[in-house]
């Protein structure tokens, strides 16, 4: 844990000299026009190629520091009020919820978000917005099973499908906040007992990230797994011919259609609380949710855009239309505690 601390404060030494500014300019009211302070968790070349546009375009410098979720909302808090950061970008709305309720995003007011992120995929206090969206999908082996059912995430505990299920553990944020959708529709008790369930059905212990429940499938070591869209489209479009063929073994169910839908997650901004450059943060979110920017999300990364005047990547187009759920976000932020405790009571490793 010290070792970690230590990490934590050279990295917030570093991330210091990324910016210009300072805290007593932006109190007193003389933001600083020409740069951008970026803490981003997201590292894929589409959001570099957005960050050189909004420069170009705008001539504000954007300065970025990258790192994973937990660690960037930790450096904040150890900054405090002498933090840098203009804009938080994280992926999962449980963690967008966190920054949030840690008093590390300020509310901002957009006539632009408002009117092309639908309320759904956005804080209802409007600390944060999201850009793109992934759905968590069911994967299958076609050879062993017939779509028809397996329809929902229910039918996934199925007795039936005992020594069958693949999917990550009850560590990852994607399953926690899917767990945290479900307390919220069906309450703790209904969520552990379908957490139980997969439990019952699992093809093995819980391992691996979503592109290795897609080659354990491949690789016959179950029949269905349960991860996100986008990797599936990652793994169609890789480098790696393994992962090519894995990719176009399984097909996907999106479940819930004929009830509350399939779960979503977000990939979001907010606005730091403490920005020095307030106003650039804002314009900055404003650009990522433009449909210029939302194109480049959904071609080059094989995300669903969150501006829904903007069309689909082909490969998503193809999978079809689905319904999704229009729980509000927050609640998996709000929910993460007990699915923790739901996960633990039902022996989800």
């Amino acid at each position: 844990m010290r070792n970690y601390i230590i990490a934590i404060l050279v990295m917030a030494g570093l991330a210091t000299a990324c910016t210009s500014g300072n805290k007593s300019e932006g109190e007193s009211g003389t933001e600083s026009k020409g740069e951008v302070n970026i803490y981003t968790h997201r590292h894929y070349e589409s959001d570099q190629q957005l960050f050189k546009k909004f420069e170009e375009e705008t001539g504000i410098k954007v300065n970025v520091v990258n790192a994973n979720a937990d660690e960037l909302i930790q450096k904040m808090q150890l900054e405090g009020e002498n933090s840098p950061a203009d804009v938080l970008i994280t992926v999962d709305a449980g963690r967008l919820s966190r920054a949030k309720t840690s008093g590390l995003l300020q509310p901002i007011t957009s006539a632009k978000l408002d009117s092309v992120i639908p309320a759904h995929l956005k804080d209802k206090d409007k600390h944060w917005f999201g850009l793109t969206y992934r759905a968590r999908v069911i994967a299958y082996d076609p050879n062993k099973v017939n779509p028809e059912e397996v329809k929902t995430y229910a039918d996934l505990t199925d007795p039936k499908w005992k020594g069958e299920v693949l999917i990550r553990s009850s560590f990852n944020t994607y399953n926690q906040s899917l767990l945290a959708s479900i307390i919220a529709h069906e309450g703790e008790e209904g969520a552990l007992e379908w957490a139980k369930g997969m439990v019952t059905n699992f093809a093995r212990e819980p391992k691996g990230a979503d592109r290795d429940q897609v080659k354990a499938l491949a690789a016959g070591q179950g029949s269905l797994a349960v991860l996100n869209t986008y990797y599936v489209g990652k793994m169609l479009n890789s480098d790696n011919p393994e992962e090519v063929k894995a990719g176009e073994f399984i097909k996907l169910i999106f479940p819930n259609q004929e009830g509350r839908g399939t779960h979503i997650n977000v990939s979001g901004a907010g606005v730091a609380k403490y920005a020095p450059n307030k106003e650039n943060a804002v314009a900055f979110i404003e650009f990522l949710a433009s449909a210029e920017a939302q194109e480049i999300f959904a071609k080059a990364n094989f995300e669903y855009p969150a501006n829904p005047a903007v069309e689909w990547a082909d490969l998503l187009q193809s999978w079809g239309e689905f319904k999704t759920d229009t729980l509000d976000l927050s609640k998996l932020g709000e929910y993460n505690g007990t699915a923790v405790r739901v996960f633990d009571q039902a022996g989800w490793k």
